[in-house]
């Protein structure tokens, strides 16, 4: 639920602490910003630039991970166990913010995204989480120094300000697809090949602010129904590239292959 995460927001506008009044927050300064009936807390402040997944791709993803292909990525992420707010920047469908909490008792968590069909599942995903909608793009709407861990799973790495509000100690976990991810769809798909500089180019974007202290790579093979491999293709910067009739037809195994690496922030 949204209200443990409430002490840890800031509004969007003024920076001001938010409390709860019925189905909206507000801050001292009056910027009132509206819950949405699913739970999720609107703390966009204006339009966004896109909307992120849409509810048949939300609900393709939601299928695709309760089947426990990615469970593997999971259970690497929740062996960092730990106390306080664990934000989850585009957290999807919450299903990695969930198992993670699952393994951390006394931590509460706060699931970030700017698709709305998302946040409606991430909002429900643990009773000790909460879920925002906002752009990571932008300045977080959580307050400095406030986070114990920060879990950035194929999201967008916004450097300063997760820099910002991890405190002092505080550990990011960022996955990202490793060069031989899916390397069997890449082959029969034509799917976008991870670009071989993947990894320096996530360093870069992380240098100024954090110090990375370890990696590691998994690798597992996944026995796919025709229907799950279309449906991991359209999980993929490739979905809207690839032409339904080239699209797989039977059952295959492919390679699911990440690279799981842990930051600490520079003094």
């Amino acid at each position: 639920m949204i209200d443990g995460a409430i002490p840890y927001l800031r509004c969007p506008v003024c920076r001001e602490p938010l409390t709860r009044q019925d189905r909206a927050l507000r801050c001292p300064r009056r910027h009132s910003f509206d819950m949405a009936r699913q739970g999720y807390a609107d703390l966009s402040a204006g339009r966004l630039p896109h909307v992120g997944d849409s509810a048949e791709m939300v609900a393709d993803r939601a299928g695709f991970l309760a089947a426990g292909h990615y469970s593997f990525i999971a259970e690497e992420l929740a062996g960092h166990a730990a106390e306080g707010l664990v934000l989850d920047a585009g957290t999807g469908t919450g299903d990695y913010l969930a198992r993670f909490l699952d393994a951390s008792p006394e931590a509460i968590g706060l699931g970030l995204d700017v698709s709305k069909p998302a946040l409606r599942r991430a909002a429900k995903a643990h009773p000790r989480a909460g879920a925002v909608l906002t752009d990571l793009w932008r300045p977080l709407p959580v307050a400095d120094a406030a986070v114990s861990v920060i879990l950035d799973v194929f999201a967008p790495r916004n450097g300063p300000e997760f820099r910002r509000v991890l405190r002092p100690g505080g550990l990011l976990l960022v996955v990202t697809p490793a060069a031989d991810h899916l390397a069997e769809l890449v082959t029969a798909h034509g799917l976008i090949q991870v670009d071989p500089d993947k990894a320096a180019r996530v360093s870069g974007s992380l240098g100024e602010h954090f110090t990375q202290v370890s990696s590691i790579t998994l690798r597992r093979e996944l026995k796919l129904t025709a229907t799950e491999a279309r449906t991991l293709i359209g999980m993929t910067p490739s979905a809207r590239h690839v032409p339904a009739d080239g699209l797989p037809t039977r059952d295959l195994t492919v390679t699911a292959a990440v690279d799981v690496a842990a930051y600490r922030p520079l003094p």
